[in-house]
């Protein structure tokens, strides 16, 4: 199957977030592609760290959500974006999520991040609700994917609770932020997740300024398939279930490792 990854730069404007949105989604669609993976934070993102961001969110059925099933219905494509939801669980902080929503519009799953920014001078936890591991884990065609958000690529553990469930793409819509090394961290974690777990990883950023771009797809040897480069649009690369057992034939590290991974 042909899998997208459309980058952009969203702001603190959403209509024009959600229309960078649907044009990358009619852009993706028109190329043949099955699945387009949006980016962290594509229906809000607010660089502000001091800003009140609660008053942005939405819910699940609210305006973005439900028109981002609207477009996948009428591209006849699956969706996997960013957004911030609305306060839940009496913490009265939003949560950073992300949805799947298939082919016919109707939502398939949703992520709620894990592993909060609170590194290089930055503090998510300030603003966003942490979430216990839960895994999104949908089905298209012959592969299995699975969901996480931008800095959860640091953890490697992230990736195989994912890949145990069953995952053999792992999708990570992100806003890697700019900065000293930053570029090579995303690309080289993007490639050790995949290598590690002899899987697709599909990791789509936000572009500059403030963040770095380079949307990828790579595949289960680590090679990159696919890539956004620095500027808005889209990337894609075939991939399939076959390519998957082949590596997993030749490196089978899965089946030779000896420690489990165990939510705290």
């Amino acid at each position: 199957m042909l899998v997208t990854v459309g980058q952009f730069g969203a702001t603190t404007d959403k209509s024009a977030n959600l229309e960078a949105a649907t044009a990358l989604i009619e852009q993706a669609a028109a190329q043949g592609s099955q699945l387009i993976v949006l980016p962290e934070n594509a229906m809000y993102s607010n660089s502000d760290v001091t800003a009140d961001i609660v008053s942005e969110t939405e819910p699940l059925d609210g305006p973005f959500a439900t028109t981002i099933g609207a477009l996948a219905k009428q591209h006849g494509i699956a969706v996997v974006a960013g957004m911030t939801e609305a306060p839940g669980g009496g913490s009265g902080k939003p949560s950073n999520t992300v949805i799947a929503v298939d082919s016919g519009g109707d939502l398939v799953g949703v992520y709620r991040k894990v592993h909060l920014y609170d590194a290089f001078g930055y503090r998510e936890s300030d603003r966003v609700q942490a979430h216990k591991p839960e895994p999104l884990i949908f089905t298209l065609g012959d592969l299995t994917f699975g969901v996480m958000t931008c800095y959860d690529l640091r953890f490697p553990e992230m990736a195989r609770f994912l890949v145990d469930a069953g995952a053999e793409a792992l999708v990570v819509p992100a806003a890697w932020v700019a900065g000293p090394a930053k570029e090579d961290h995303w690309i080289t974690l993007a490639r050790a997740r995949a290598i590690e777990n002899t899987a697709y990883v599909i990791a789509c950023g936000q572009t500059g300024p403030a963040c770095t771009g380079h949307s990828a797809v790579v595949d289960p040897m680590g090679q990159i398939a696919a890539s956004a480069g620095e500027a808005p649009g889209v990337a894609s690369a075939v991939i399939g279930a076959e390519r998957v057992k082949t590596v997993r034939a030749k490196n089978p590290s899965l089946t030779n490792r000896r420690f489990e991974v165990v939510p705290a």
